[in-house]
């Protein structure tokens, strides 16, 4: 009984240090949800402005080759954000989930897929199952930055823009974990490039840029120019966002974790304590039984001499 209460009270202790540890971990990440969603909220006005530009310049060119999509497409680039550390609960598993479904889909169309990673944990797993990828960039999930995404970006736009024959790719699609709430974050895929343009009704174009009308835009020296220089922005500006708001749901799903993990650690510890206190109750009570057994003989043999 003694080195089974001995027992119960090292995990007992074991399980406490643990349950101290995971909650230290869930105070940091709501602390980087906050700073997180700060940096997405500024870079949102932005997103929205470049948006209405490049919806206005497709309003006005018919006939652009990033909005025009190829007539056999072969080949598409796939970038995928996952984090570079676990303790994020299914956060890094729904990504490239969602990543296999899209890789499976386009394999299915015909086309080719040139994988582009971000994050440590998506390199890992396609390198642990011996998949190529393009490229990867690691170590800028939790804190991107604007130079993180041009970088990107111009990797993603130079392919795009040389021919299929050369090794180009005819579309670009990104998957990433969208900021929902702080309970739900959603894994999803869209695509970059080419644009899909749609046509719409004023109102409903309307209410598509937050209920206000398009401005009227003069385009110098032409609009098809302008869409040249402004499209990269824009794909460097989504991927941005991107990245932001996947740092914001890495954060969100780390604290879930880790407050899942602590609530846990605190029940188990409970339970052992339970078992622990049974245990000592149980050596207590075998311990009295032997006392009066001992006293019983010693009685009975007095009683016999006697």
């Amino acid at each position: 009984m003694g080195a089974q209460l001995r027992v119960y009270r090292r995990r007992i202790r074991s399980t406490k240090s643990t349950a101290k540890i995971t909650r230290a971990m869930e105070l940091i990440a709501a602390t980087r949800i906050t700073k997180a969603q700060r940096a997405a909220e500024a870079a949102g006005p932005y997103a929205r402005e470049i948006t209405r530009a490049v919806s206005a310049l497709a309003s006005r060119v018919s006939d652009h080759p990033l909005l025009t999509e190829a007539e056999n497409p072969t080949r598409a680039a796939v970038l995928v954000i996952t984090s570079d550390k676990g303790l994020a609960g299914a956060f890094s598993t729904n990504v490239l989930k969602e990543a296999e479904s899209l890789t499976r889909l386009l394999k299915e169309q015909g086309k080719e897929v040139v994988t582009y990673m971000v994050g440590r944990k998506g390199v890992n797993f396609y390198r642990f199952r011996d998949r190529k990828v393009e490229a990867t960039w690691e170590n800028i999930t939790e804190r991107p930055t604007y130079a993180h995404a041009q970088e990107i970006g111009s990797a993603l736009m130079e392919r795009f823009s040389k021919d299929t024959a050369e090794g180009g790719v005819d579309e670009i699609h990104v998957i990433s974990t969208e900021f929902v709430s702080m309970l739900t974050q959603r894994a999803s895929a869209v695509r970059a490039l080419p644009l899909e343009v749609e046509e719409v009704d004023a109102a409903e174009l309307e209410e598509a840029h937050g209920g206000q009308a398009l401005p009227l835009y003069e385009f110098e020296p032409s609009a098809e120019d302008v869409l040249d220089r402004l499209l990269p922005q824009y794909v460097t500006n989504r991927i941005y966002f991107a990245l932001l708001e996947s740092a914001a749901s890495q954060q969100a799903s780390r604290r879930a974790a880790m407050k899942a993990a602590t609530d846990n650690a605190e029940e188990l510890a409970k339970k052992l304590t339970r078992l622990a206190n049974q245990a000592r109750q149980a050596e207590i009570t075998n311990e009295i039984s032997e006392i009066v057994g001992g006293a019983d003989a010693l009685a009975a043999s007095s009683a016999g001499s006697e």
